[in-house]
């Protein structure tokens, strides 16, 4: 499309997500001005795709006053803000109640809720944590939350968690100002496909993760044919993890369904074609997701099976040494009576030949089971 230079190349600046934690401090906290909120993170004007310059922070009363009188949008971001803190925006964007708890609350699900004025959109921010080794306690994927409320004039984001901070997408639109003309509903795409990009860097390292205990659970180096050095804890924590991943695609695949294919006026058209992009890459997500869980049920039903199996040779084993033992045991037993009659009880050479006739039962019988496979 001419008029938007390349979208796809603003939000996604490479093939690959970092997974590497942003907090997302301000870029402006040390001259933070006393009267705004604490947990205002940005808040700026942009006209004609251009951020407008301030000598001090804009309040979001500033600059919402600013986009009402010559026009243009504002952007808010906020981070884990209180019901204190968000009431006064609230009130100044006519933000639904309903919607406002659930910013302010958090741990919500994916979704897509229109009001009036408004479209409040709810994402789930995938972190992958790094770790040297899984274990039993190992934490793979640490979820946040950001939700958006889209308006005519103005875009308000609010984060939860440590993780999924928007600094680094804001500064690369603001690089791309013909995108940004577009107004609020060109964030909204941008974050979207922010969100979206985060899954397949998670998706893929956690594919490695999988392949790791797959590699392990199936290795050649075993005993007996049966895998030794898998604990069924690490693959069930790493199902755990893969539950919450899909918890956080699987709900967002309608909304952005809806945003691509049905006609809303706060979403610009040249915008929404682009959302089907963002709902292809997140079909692909969820189907690796879902291919994940499948496999995670299959490694730990042969992991199950084998350490089973490595029961049952364990207790051949046991079963088989105890026949050869119990040999020796019933001679020593009947020859350690009291009796005054014993078969070659006073000849010469009976303890000799009790004791051959005893290696030699016990060599038979160790032959035998070894033969069959107990040994």
């Amino acid at each position: 499309m001419s008029m938007i230079r390349d979208l796809r190349a603003v939000v996604r600046p490479s093939s690959r997500v970092s997974l590497r934690k942003d907090t997302g401090a301000s870029s402006y906290d040390t001259t933070r001005d006393p009267a705004m909120p604490s947990a205002v993170v940005d808040c700026a004007v942009y006209r004609d795709g251009a951020r407008l310059a301030s000598d001090k922070p804009l309040s979001p009363h500033e600059a919402m006053r600013l986009v009402r009188r010559d026009g243009g949008f504002v952007w808010i971001g906020l981070h884990e803000p209180t019901e204190a803190e968000f009431a006064g925006i609230a009130s100044e964007f006519g933000l639904h109640p309903l919607a406002v708890e659930d910013a302010v609350q958090a741990h919500q699900r994916p979704k897509l809720e229109r009001y009036d004025d408004s479209l409040f959109t709810v994402f789930k921010t995938i972190h992958y944590v790094e770790h040297d080794r899984l274990t039993a306690n190992s934490e793979v994927v640490e979820t946040g939350e950001v939700m958006c409320f889209t308006g005519r004039d103005f875009f308000i984001t609010v984060r939860h968690g440590g993780q999924g901070s928007l600094r680094a997408l804001r500064h690369r639109l603001q690089d791309d100002p013909e995108l940004l003309a577009k107004g609020p509903s060109a964030v909204l795409h941008a974050i979207a496909d922010h969100v979206v990009d985060g899954y397949i860097a998670v998706a893929d390292a956690v594919q490695d993760d999988i392949d790791e205990v797959e590699t392990e659970v199936f290795s050649p180096g075993r005993r007996g044919g049966v895998s030794r050095g898998v604990d069924s804890a690490r693959i069930y924590q790493l199902k755990r993890e893969v539950l919450e991943f899909k918890r956080a695609v699987a709900p967002l695949l309608r909304p952005m369904q809806l945003l691509s294919e049905r006609p809303m006026r706060l979403i610009d058209p040249d915008i929404q074609k682009y959302f089907r992009d963002v709902a292809d890459h997140l079909a692909r997500v969820q189907e690796q997701v879902l291919g994940f869980d499948e496999l995670l049920n299959s490694i730990l039903q042969a992991n199950l099976a084998q350490a089973s199996v490595a029961q049952n040779e364990d207790m051949r084993k046991i079963t088989a040494w105890a026949a050869i033992i119990a040999v020796p045991t019933m001679v020593c037993g009947v020859y350690g009576m009291n009796f005054k009659y014993m078969p070659e009880l006073h000849w010469k050479y009976g303890y000799p030949v009790i004791m051959g006739i005893t290696v030699v039962l016990c060599v038979g019988i160790h032959r035998t089971l070894k033969r069959n496979g107990w040994l």
